[in-house]
């Protein structure tokens, strides 16, 4: 197909309450297919939520997790995949010969498509990392995922655009928290209880530097550079103990948003999206123009790996 309509959603998972959080995603799901999506991503571990298995211990994260694809919850994402005859994506705790790995699946009517296992997990030090990319085929569209941290390291958005990708699932659970970047931070919770009363305070928060500002720094840039479009995904409200300013959106190849989730509630947006676009990208010509003999011994230099984030920093 040349053009398809992507759905991106957002909302406010509860933790470790997958009857919950798979609930929320059917309701989203029949939402978007009655409103024409031909496919439909949630945010990073949105069956079980995320920031809350920082203080798990093993026994906990082990409890919490599951096999891939013969788990509860990937069989019952099937089973809403079936439902609505639309392609699912979302993401869990995976369990595999004893190790544990934030997983991102892909599912239709028929069965698991695709797994991806986040290549910089940080949040529970119980957690693998993933050790490959990931590539495959939805409606003749080559799809690619990078979970959170990943994409905010630029080789591996090349990496999964030299593979072939024109669509790049980006499930994250991001925004207000501390960082060296003046102005980022956490957002009050005041702001959120008053969200009805007073919203304009609290998109204030969530469009500063703390949210939207932060993401607009490079999230189009991705897409831009590398001649693909985006499907950023993000939940609004609190995940665990911390505020996430949601704006879920989808991005083309030239950077631009074709539509964005400004809601506080639990909600969708949804995009057609073109190869044409692709093929007319700056992106895909610079991709051409690559030079890699200057540089891959550079880039493919033995280098150790740090990704914790500044508000996981053990203060002294």
């Amino acid at each position: 197909m040349e053009e398809i309509n992507i759905a991106v959603a957002q909302f406010q998972p509860k933790d470790g309450d997958k009857t919950y959080n798979l609930s929320v995603i059917r309701k989203l799901t029949e939402r978007a297919k009655a409103k024409g999506a031909d496919v439909i991503s949630f945010h990073e571990m949105s069956i079980t939520a995320y920031t809350f298995t920082k203080d798990l211990g093993l026994e906990d994260m082990m409890g919490l997790a599951e096999e891939v694809p013969n788990g509860k919850s990937t069989q019952e994402l099937i089973s809403i995949s079936q439902e609505f005859d639309v392609p699912i994506l979302a993401g869990l705790v995976e369990k595999e010969n004893g190790k544990l790995f934030n997983t991102y699946i892909c599912v239709t009517k028929d069965g698991i498509v695709t797994k991806y296992r986040k290549l910089h997990p940080f949040i529970s030090k119980y957690m693998s990392a993933g050790q490959e990319y990931c590539v495959f085929e939805l409606f003749g569209w080559k799809c690619g995922i990078l979970i959170c941290y990943d994409n905010n390291v630029i080789e591996n958005v090349r990496a999964t655009s030299l593979l072939g990708a024109e669509l790049i699932f980006a499930p994250h659970v991001t925004g207000c928290t501390p960082s060296a970047m003046p102005g980022r931070g956490y957002v009050e919770d005041r702001f959120w209880q008053n969200r009805q009363t007073d919203p304009v305070s609290l998109r204030l928060e969530f469009d500063g530097p703390k949210g939207r500002r932060w993401l607009m720094r490079w999230l189009p840039a991705r897409a831009y550079d590398n001649g693909v479009y985006y499907a950023f995904t993000n939940p609004i409200g609190y995940d665990g103990e911390h505020l996430k300013n949601g704006n879920s959106m989808i991005i083309d190849p030239y950077g631009e948003i074709l539509s964005e989730i400004r809601s506080f509630e639990d909600n969708i947006t949804i995009s057609k999206i073109t190869k044409e676009k692709i093929k007319l990208s700056g992106g895909r010509r610079y991709k051409n123009a690559r030079k890699p003999e200057l540089y891959k011994t550079i880039i493919g230099a033995e280098h150790e790996s740090n990704t914790t984030p500044v508000w996981m920093y053990k203060k002294d």
